[in-house]
């Protein structure tokens, strides 16, 4: 197939069927995580402030991401945060006191990100320099592809077992990845070492085209400030909804647990359908243009979820918000791989992880104050403004697109055939 043929590269493949793998451990604790913690007695406060916690994980160990990256290779560093996420996922039913679990949700979330991190370096460097969106588009398919995957293999799984072999099952799942990765991944130089191919990035406003000088971590966050803002919101949303939205349905709409097992598995299906045309837009038309029209569409979705009663309908919808909103992640990614440096590419990628982080630590806390106090409607209504806010930064700060200036920001590169 011809669009196959767009990677030579082996190790993005492999990557990608490691993800697979991961996605659908992920898949399966996702759908699973707020019937456990109802279940066990916890009350909405509470489940905000463990994914808190999970966030809190993902703010300690994003920033030292990319000297880890560097001092170890990101093979190494994606092996390792595999094994760990796997034994953190696997021992989490099995605990009953708050802190407890507050204490694995954070080690959860580091290791998480440094999974995240690690693959998302990966696959900006060995990226063609006009494929980016490209490739980074089938990285989310593959993981949506596990969040599929999961909720399903969960519904089969927990009738027969229990919710604990549901995430027994997860941590088993991302072992395999793991041993995939140590066997399977060539082992990278860090990433300082690495030949720049010829890349460009575009020239902001008072820089040249192919100026390779060190920048700061201010400078670099005004470049990516536009992703950054895009990850805060996604990070906010998605926790936010994976908490609360089944509990939205089963209390406000009625709807029975098992159904609302299986929402998680209609947002990664609207994701998996629309996210490589997405990608293939922003490539040709502009990054933060698709962004900006994935926000808008999606955001009114969100809005609309709250007035709808009828399941099917709802699940139209929760794929819809899937198809646009879970398809900023890998534009945004991509447009972040055009105005930063191929050696930048891990401090970038960690700086973007902290706002993501960021979003999921303070989401949950505030959408279950919402919650509690005027219900799940005016949660949904503040994740609607939210993500109009961001439509709104991207207007202020459109010519931070290369394709908005009409800048040439890339040229081929022939070692990946972008």
């Amino acid at each position: 197939m011809r669009w196959i043929k767009r990677i030579n590269d082996p190790n993005i493949w492999r990557v990608y069927l490691a993800t697979l793998i991961l996605g659908l451990g992920y898949g399966m604790a996702i759908s699973l995580l707020p019937l456990l913690l109802n279940a066990k007695g916890f009350d909405k406060q509470s489940i905000g402030t463990l994914a808190a916690w999970f966030a809190a994980g993902i703010v300690a160990l994003s920033l030292p991401m990319s000297s880890l990256i560097q001092r170890f290779t990101a093979k190494v560093t994606l092996t390792a945060s595999l094994f760990g996420y796997a034994l953190t996922v696997g021992v989490f039913p099995f605990l009953e006191s708050y802190h407890a679990m507050a204490a694995v949700r954070f080690f959860d979330g580091a290791f998480s990100v440094a999974i995240w991190v690690s693959c998302e370096t990966i696959l900006l460097a060995r990226a063609g320099s006009s494929n980016k969106a490209f490739v980074m588009s089938l990285y989310a398919i593959a993981i949506s592809l596990g969040y599929i995957g999961g909720p399903w293999l969960s519904w089969t799984i927990t009738p027969l077992a229990s919710m604990n072999a549901g995430f027994v099952a997860a941590g088993v799942l991302a072992t395999i990845a793991a041993v995939f990765t140590l066997v399977r991944l060539d082992r990278e130089l860090p990433i300082h070492h690495e030949e720049d191919h010829g890349q460009t990035v575009a020239a902001g406003p008072n820089r040249a085209v192919g100026d390779t000088d060190v920048v700061t971590a201010g400078q670099l966050l005004w470049r990516i400030k536009n992703s950054c803002f895009a990850t805060f919101a996604y990070g906010y949303f998605q926790v936010s909804v994976v908490l609360f939205l089944p509990l939205f349905m089963m209390e406000s709409k009625g709807i029975e647990q098992k159904d609302t097992i299986t929402i998680s598995f209609y947002f990664a299906a609207g994701m998996l359908v629309f996210l490589n045309i997405a990608a293939r837009i922003g490539d040709r038309f502009g990054h933060l243009f698709t962004m900006r029209v994935l926000g808008t569409i999606g955001g009114f979705m969100v809005l609309g979820f709250a007035f709808l009663d009828s399941y099917p309908l709802m699940c139209t919808a929760i794929m819809i918000a899937g198809a646009t909103l879970a398809s900023i992640s890998p534009v945004s990614l991509a447009l972040q791989g055009v105005v930063v440096e191929r050696q930048n590419y891990a401090r970038a990628n960690s700086i973007y992880n902290v706002f993501y982080a960021a979003g999921m630590l303070l989401g949950p806390p505030i959408s279950s104050i919402l919650f509690s106090r005027y219900g799940g409607a005016v949660m949904l209504y503040h994740l609607a403004a939210l993500w109009a806010a961001f439509v709104l930064f991207t207007l202020v700060f459109y010519r931070d697109d290369p394709a908005a200036r009409g800048v040439a920001f890339v040229k081929p590169d022939p070692a990946t055939g972008g």
